[in-house]
């Protein structure tokens, strides 16, 4: 029986369903939780951001986020727990994605009191943003489901499209307003007051005598009062959406250089992001005008024998003959190994 197949846990634990096995009712759970919590605490990240927001709403804001936190650590201790090579998990692309979810927070803890240290805090805060690529995650899975016929394909592409939106969108708009918005903070307009007012006063001239003004730091040229439109994340959000759709400026444009960086790349995002939306619509019409088949129906002839053998051992676990653990040990074997485990010849495709 394959159900003693030798080296197989056949009662993996609560924590190993709950991160890898993408059946199980806990893993969908979990995932969903995960998921929701990124999208609400990259919302918080952006209101945040906002001066009057923040003064009213601070301590809320904070509560949330180390609420957030506690479910995003337990996710990153878990795939630890539960990796083959923990290391490699921690050195992986994943891995690292998982640990700036959660880095960030925790540096915020330490007393930073300096002038320098308010430029650190400023970063930590918006570097929390990048949790939103714990998404792509969900994406790679949705991908997975609609190629073994688990999910509607239209519906899947439709939610990694969702997915790639919103991360270009809060990164896009994250970046803009630290490397642009930063420059005319009311803490770098005070602190670039202070400094002048400074120099002025060693020049025998009054204190004040002579109003600050931001420049660019990579081409010195100043910035006006009416042209500093990154004041806060939503703002710039407002900004990203506009360039996405139009890929070109609307009422809100960068004036800096490292602002026009990054405005050129989310063009060439917007393109993408469209590219992705229209094959989606021309499947879309293909299907509902001339019943074009969408699914594992087109995709059965065009499966290698291994991804057909795969596709046997998940049929296999679905009816309970195997654990899903043991089908998910297979599906790493090759045709020989599998042969061997299984004490035959050969495996028939």
């Amino acid at each position: 029986m394959l159900q003693n197949t030798p080296q197989e846990d056949p009662h993996p634990t609560l924590i190993h369903r709950l991160i890898h096995d993408t059946d199980h009712i806990t893993f969908k759970i979990w995932t969903r939780v995960i998921n929701v919590l990124i999208y609400l605490s990259c919302l918080a990240i952006a209101l945040d951001s906002v001066e009057a927001v923040r003064s009213e709403y601070g301590a809320e804001l904070m509560a949330f986020e180390w609420f957030s936190v506690v479910f995003f650590t337990l996710d990153y201790l878990f795939n630890i727990y539960t990796a083959k090579d923990r290391i490699k998990y921690i050195t992986s692309f994943w891995g690292m994605v998982d640990l700036l979810s959660i880095l960030p927070s925790y540096l915020m803890l330490f007393n930073f009191s300096s002038i320098r240290a308010t430029k650190i805090l400023r970063l930590l805060r918006v570097i929390r943003v990048l949790r939103v690529l714990k998404l792509a995650r969900t994406a790679m899975l949705d991908v997975n489901a609609a190629r073994d016929g688990k999910t509607n394909r239209i519906v899947a592409n439709l939610r990694i499209y969702f997915i790639a939106l919103f991360s270009v969108l809060m990164i896009s708009s994250t970046l803009m307003f630290y490397v642009e918005g930063s420059l005319y903070t009311a803490e770098a307009i005070a602190e670039g007051q202070m400094h002048l007012d400074e120099a002025t006063v060693a020049k025998g001239e009054p204190a004040g005598s002579v109003k600050f003004v931001p420049v660019d730091p990579l081409t010195g040229a100043a910035i006006p009062e009416e042209k500093r439109f990154y004041t806060s994340i939503p703002e710039a959000m407002w900004w990203c959406m506009v360039t996405l759709t139009t890929t070109g400026y609307g009422d809100l444009y960068p004036v800096t250089m490292g602002g026009r960086i990054i405005a050129g790349v989310t063009m060439l995002l917007g393109l993408v992001l469209f590219g992705m939306l229209m094959n989606i619509v021309g499947k879309t019409l293909m299907v509902m005008l001339f019943g074009e088949p969408v699914g594992h129906e087109k995709d059965d002839e065009l499966k290698t024998p291994e991804e057909k053998i795969k596709a046997a051992f998940d049929l296999l676990a679905d009816a309970g003959v195997i654990t899903y653990k043991s089908a998910y040990a297979f599906r790493d074997m090759s045709k020989d190994e599998i042969a061997q485990r299984l004490g035959e010849d050969k495996v028939s495709a």
